[in-house]
Order: C-alpha cells, then structure tokens, then sequence
C-alpha cells in the first residue's frame, strides 16, 4: 500500500503512466478507493499521474485539526518533496481547484501549467455552492439535492422520470463502507470548513503560470460566471465551457484531451 511519512501528514498516494509529472487534485470527499477515478483516466498515457487522498479523506492521515486551505496546499507540496519531484503541471478539479489556487500561490516555482476544472476563487470572485448545507441529509437526499445542484438541465421531475440517474449518485456518495474507520466524519467536516472559507479571488493576479480554466455551462455548483471571473483576473488563463454539468469531465469525452493538449509544453498557445 503506497503511503509516505511526508513532513505535514501520513498521506495514501497512486502514481501511474508515464511522461512529465502531473500532480492531480481531487474534488470534495475524493478518495482513491472508489472507482473509476483519476488514475484509470485517458491522462496516464501522456503523463506521469500523481494523485493522493488529501488531508482527512480515504486512507490519509486524518488528524484532529489542521483543516484549513494553506495545509492542504503545504500537504500537496511535501507529498512533492518527500516523492522527490521538484517541478509539476497540476490539475485540480473542484474543491481541489482550490487547493491548486493556493498551491500556485504558496509555491510558483513548482508549478509549469495548471488546469482548473469545475471550480471557484471565493470573494468577490463568487463561491462554490455551500455543500456542507447538504450534511445533514440522509444518502438519498444528499445525492437528489447534488445532483439537481450539479447540473441545471435535471429537474425533480426528471429525477423522478429517471430513477436510475438517482441510483448512480447514490452509489458514487456512498460512504457506508469507510464510515467505520476512525476520523472519518472529523475528515470530511474539516474539509467542508475549508471549502467554506476559500477565498482567492484578490491574490488570482498573482498567479502567472499557464492555466487551463474548464467547466459545465451546466454547473450549478461552479457557476460558469465565477469561472469567467477567473478568466478575466488570471494573466495569463484560457477559459472552455463544455455541454456539461460539475461532472462535465466525466460527460465530455474530449475535456483530457484538451487538458493534455494544453500541458504539452511544445504546445505555445495551450489552445486545442
């Protein structure tokens, strides 16, 4: 089981395919048990994937405190260290966007490219939906109101019409099976009360490497206006819009493509 002792948390991490390092960023509740993810995704045949459970989540340390946005990205920075890699290309998809706007902040002379999928800069900027709302929910509930939030296109009524729509939710938010393990819930409340205060929308200008901006014209827990947002702060940022919700990636069969396109280093424009 691949985990490192890094100078900031125990932490669980994947590395698969090769080419240049791309260090990948999960979204809210990531965790490399549940499957497909990142890793069985098109991007290991062009890059060398380095993924982990970020701090509270899956089979990383989860301690008692320490959950704030600075600590994921010092995590994400001594998880580089401890593995040995000096110079990255990052992708962050949704709550890990965040952590790859405060990574890129934290530490410019690790990153070459970025991508940014399906996520938010906080402050003036505009926030992701508030999804620690949906806490107290029971599993069914909790996936009807992501579902419904994720992509504008689903109603109630086609929700109803289309029960099996519901059923995969449910499935991909079950946490029943690690719901045992000891801080479990302290893990996911923390990681929600980070996504809460995120707020990078006043220091954006301050990160000036390539970056790929991504996202759902669909989305209603990224609004596509706070992207546009980030586009027009970021100096140096190309925005696309796909015909899909917060899960446009996994909608879209080209959106890797792209990315991978726009990570090519010989590539001087980023521009599929």
């Amino acid at each position: 089981m691949p985990r490192i002792q890094t100078s900031t948390l125990n932490i669980y991490y994947e590395i698969a395919g090769t080419g240049p390092p791309l260090l990948v960023l999960s979204g809210t509740g990531g965790d490399l048990r549940n499957k497909p993810n990142i890793m069985d995704s098109p991007l290991t045949s062009t890059f060398q994937v380095i993924s982990y459970d970020q701090r509270g989540l899956g089979q990383s340390e989860k301690p008692q405190d320490g959950y704030t946005m600075t600590a994921y990205a010092d995590d994400a920075a001594a998880l580089l260290d401890a593995l040995g890699f000096d110079k990255v290309h990052v992708l962050g998809m949704s709550f890990g966007g965040m952590v790859a706007q405060e990574f890129c902040l934290a530490y410019p002379d690790r990153v070459n490219r970025v991508g940014l999928f399906c996520t938010s800069p906080g402050g003036a900027g505009g926030s992701s939906y508030p999804l620690h709302e949906f806490e107290a929910l029971d599993l069914e509930g909790r996936a009807r109101a992501m579902v419904l939030q994720g992509d504008t296109r689903i109603s109630a009524d086609i929700l109803d019409a289309q029960p099996d729509i519901l059923e995969a939710a449910m499935v991909r938010l079950d946490r029943s099976d690690f719901a045992h393990e000891d801080g479990h819930a302290r893990g996911i409340t923390g990681q929600l009360a980070a996504r809460k205060d995120h707020d990078c929308w006043d220091r954006l200008g301050d990160i000036t490497c390539p970056v790929w901006l991504a996202g759902g014209l669909y989305d209603g827990t990224a609004l596509p206006q706070s992207m546009e947002n980030m586009a027009q702060r970021l100096p140096n940022a190309i925005l696309k819009f796909y015909e899909g919700g917060h899960l446009f990636m996994v909608q879209v069969p080209n959106v890797f493509t792209d990315l991978a396109y726009f990570l090519n280093a010989d590539n001087p424009t980023g521009t599929p």
